[in-house]
């Protein structure tokens, strides 16, 4: 009955008892056809992309997938590790916990960007941005790597190459070394751009809408988060801790 199936609606897959296809392309058409880049954006928006507009995406998919035990999301997987749950619980535990600061500066930075595309004032988009978003601007400084983020620049130079292939148009490139600029000048000292920032030039570039940039990243980190959670498992360790139980927490008698 039409009242059930049409319960969902998808364009996305089609299937029945020996039939796969997605977006219209049997399965058995994709499988070592497409690469997994490919079958992202196949997933996403409907068709293939270029040659050169996959690469982009692989590089930023590569770029993001691991910054080390002290990120929230890897730490929290590790520690979940050693709770005794399974490997699925463990990823799951680090990929909840990429929020809005912790994960989300590549959607907020693509949000900026198409904000100074559409208006086309660059200064008085990013002065209004930071009265209502405060000083911090996401995809620009570190706070570890300074005074640059290793991945920015090989990103960008990645992104130029596209633009110069006709694979992107170049304007959110532009838009980005402006924002730079800017808060460079107004700092007195450069603020470079990180790898959020150059991430989010990317899925700009690549036609992605802001949130789909959070989603894109979350699939990269959670490829980090997957090879930390195996190799704590592999370590072993029991009801491991943010710090070593030999550290102890600061009471406060004041309370809160």
């Amino acid at each position: 009955m039409s009242d059930v199936s049409d319960w969902w609606r998808t364009a996305i897959i089609d299937m029945e008892p020996g039939r796969i296809a997605f977006r219209g392309r049997p399965i058995e058409e994709l499988i070592g056809t497409l690469t997994f880049p490919q079958m992202i954006w196949l997933m996403l928006r409907g068709d293939v992309p270029s040659d050169g507009q996959a690469r982009l995406l692989e590089a930023a998919l590569v770029a993001a997938v691991d910054h080390g035990p002290q990120a929230p999301s890897i730490a929290a997987a590790r520690m979940a590790a050693t709770c005794g749950v399974g490997l699925q619980s463990a990823m799951a535990t680090g990929i909840n916990m990429l929020g809005d600061v912790h994960g989300g500066a590549g959607e907020q930075a693509v949000a900026l960007y198409q904000c100074v595309a559409a208006r086309g004032d660059l200064d008085a988009t990013l002065q209004d941005w930071r009265a209502e978003h405060g000083k911090y601007v996401p995809g620009f400084g570190h706070r570890f790597h300074k005074p640059t983020d290793p991945r920015a620049p090989r990103l960008m130079q990645l992104v130029r190459e596209a633009r110069d292939g006709g694979h992107c148009d170049g304007r959110f490139v532009e838009i980005a070394e402006g924002i730079e600029a800017a808060l460079s000048r107004a700092a007195g000292k450069p603020i470079p751009m990180n790898i959020d920032g150059a991430t989010a030039v990317i899925f700009a570039e690549l036609g992605f809408d802001a949130p789909l940039a959070r989603g894109i990243f979350v699939l990269s980190r959670s490829v980090g988060i997957l090879a930390h959670a195996w190799e704590q498992t592999q370590q072993g360790g029991r009801n491991k801790g943010p710090t070593p139980p030999g550290y102890r927490w600061t009471y406060d008698s004041s309370g809160s």
